[in-house]
Order: structure tokens, then sequence, then C-alpha cells
């Protein structure tokens, strides 16, 4: 069941609408009470079913919808539709909106698994309420820039042109299909033209300071992103190599 309550915290100013998808009450009333303190704006539900029908929600065909949330803290284990499910859906449907994925499992073997399918942050249980209420400010911290800049302007480069609010790309009038992490990448490389990116610096931006994986996945995603933007991916005119320190676009 979708619940929504008054923060009951006198600080004025909501600082983001947040869901919580968890299906322990005791830990999902006393993660929705600690943000709605921070001052948040948060919704609860209990089961993946009922976040699956908010995926499925346009914004104007029902409230609240997906799109409407500036985070999401999705459990892993849940009824009906497990959180790696809905963290697939997610991204599957170019919604970039941050993730905290919170599991019992702390294998390294299940944090990669997770921030793989698209997760940006994962925290294992039980955990401490001040830590979960930092990497929340992080997440909003980390993302909130580049969507402040999607309202401004779309990003265009020569032929390829990236529309930030409607996660969408364009490459010589044709549209592209990008992963979220592709689609960040990019957006990344167009905001900040010519700059020299290492791997390090991608990582940090993109998958985020936890990410636990190989820095060569960022060499796999720019390979990806060449096949799709590139007339010859194996002399770039976009997406340029700078030996020894990294990538640049343009």
């Amino acid at each position: 069941m979708l619940t929504l309550e008054p923060a009951k915290s006198s600080q004025p100013v909501k600082l983001g609408r947040v869901l919580i998808v968890e299906d322990e009450e005791l830990i999902r009333e006393t993660v929705a009470l600690a943000l709605r303190e921070e001052g948040y704006e948060v919704f609860a539900i209990e089961d993946g079913r009922t976040a699956l029908d908010l995926a499925h929600r346009s914004e104007e065909g029902g409230y609240p919808a997906l799109l409407s949330f500036d985070l999401i803290i999705l459990d892993l284990m849940l009824p009906y539709v497990s959180g790696l499910d809905l963290c697939r859906l997610i991204r599957h449907e170019g919604n970039a909106v941050p993730i905290l994925m919170l599991s019992a499992k702390g294998s390294e073997t299940d944090r990669v698994v997770g921030l793989e399918v698209g997760a940006d942050d994962y925290l294992t249980k039980p955990f401490g309420m001040r830590e979960l209420v930092a990497r929340c400010r992080a997440l909003l911290r980390r993302y909130r820039p580049s969507q402040t800049q999607s309202q401004e302007a779309t990003l265009r480069f020569q032929d390829v042109t990236l529309y930030p609010q409607e996660c969408r790309v364009t490459v010589r009038g044709e549209e592209i299909n990008l992963s979220p992490k592709e689609f960040r990448i990019l957006e990344l490389f167009m905001s900040h033209p010519r700059r020299v990116w290492s791997r390090e610096q991608l990582i940090e931006r993109v998958w985020g300071p936890d990410f636990m994986g190989d820095s060569k996945t960022v060499d796999v995603h720019i390979r990806w992103l060449r096949e799709k933007l590139e007339d010859d991916p194996s002399h770039p005119k976009y997406l340029m190599t700078v030996r020894g320190f990294g990538y640049r676009f343009g």
C-alpha cells in the first residue's frame, strides 16, 4: 500500500521526493521517519509489484509517477518483483533517478551485481541511519547539477544532440538507444567538451565512489558509445583517446 505522511520536522523546505521500497515494516518506517525529519518528502511501499505499478504510470496518468521521484531506496529482496528486476526495468526505460540499494547480502558479488544492473550505491543491512541519510544526500548532490543543467539547454556538438530532460540522443537526426551509463557518460562529455577525463574520474562521476568493479568497464562503455555514435568506430571523430591520460569528447 502506498502511503504518504506529512513530515514531522519543523523544517519547511522539502529537500527532495524519496521513494522507499522495503518489505520489512520496521526498516521501512524507521528510514521514512529519519528522512522526513531531515526534510524529505517520503513515499513508502512494501513490495515490488506496487513499485512496478508506479513505473508504468505516466506523469499525466496518475500520482505519483516513478519519474517524479528524486531518489529511490530499493531493497534487493522484495515480494512479487525483486529489487534487481525493478532496477533493471527502471534503467531499461531510461529513467536515470539515483537508486540506493539495500540488502542483507553483503558479499562483493552481491554488491557488484546490484551496481551493474544500475544501482548507484549499495548499503548492507544492518546500517546506521546517519550513514543512510549521508548517502542519500551524496546521491542527490551528485545528480542534481546535471538535472539543473538539463533544464537549461539541449546539448549539441556537430551532428550529436542530447536532450537531458528526455534522456534522448540523436545522431545526424536519427535517435539512438543508450543505456543509462552510456547516457551519463555522453552527457558528462558533452557538458565539458574537449576536457580530458581519466578512467578514475569517469568512474567517480558516473558509477560513484563505491564502485567495486574493474576500471576497464569504462573502456567497454566507451567502445559501445563509439559503435553508436561514430561512422567509423576505429577512427572516431567524437570520442577521442588521449593516450596515457583518458578520453575527451570533440
